[in-house]
């Protein structure tokens, strides 16, 4: 028997500028954060986390652990998260069945996983 699972709950990326980070995210997502201290940072984002934790950057963030945002409009969330400083990783393209996925770097070399997809609907508490 498997774990008693709430789903998906908290993303956590690692920045070596608090301060610019928060502000990054504050305009790329369009929301302040929820809780701000100078050892974390945490937003709501559509119910879920979107924590920012300290951190000295040596090298490249590895890319092993991916996670997904839902939006309604891929390309327009893809463009504003370029135009306000990401780097373009993979542009918005469709998996399969009207699944959409798309990825960009933060500034701090964080993978954002973006996705939009017509037969995810989140369940209500």
């Amino acid at each position: 028997m498997g774990i008693n699972s709430q789903g998906l709950r908290t993303t956590i990326y690692k920045v070596d500028d608090l301060a610019e980070a928060r502000s990054w995210y504050e305009r790329a997502f369009g929301v302040s954060p929820y809780f701000d201290q100078p050892f974390y940072v945490g937003f709501d984002i559509g119910g879920y986390e979107l924590g920012l934790l300290p951190e000295k950057v040596e090298g490249i963030r590895t890319e092993n652990v991916l996670t997904y945002w839902a939006v309604e409009d891929i390309t327009d969330a893809y463009d504003k998260m370029v135009s306000h400083g990401a780097k373009e990783l993979e542009t918005p393209n469709d998996v399969g069945e009207g699944i959409k996925v798309a990825l960009v770097k933060d500034p701090w070399l964080n993978v954002i996983g973006l996705i939009y997809n017509p037969f995810f609907k989140q369940k209500s508490s």
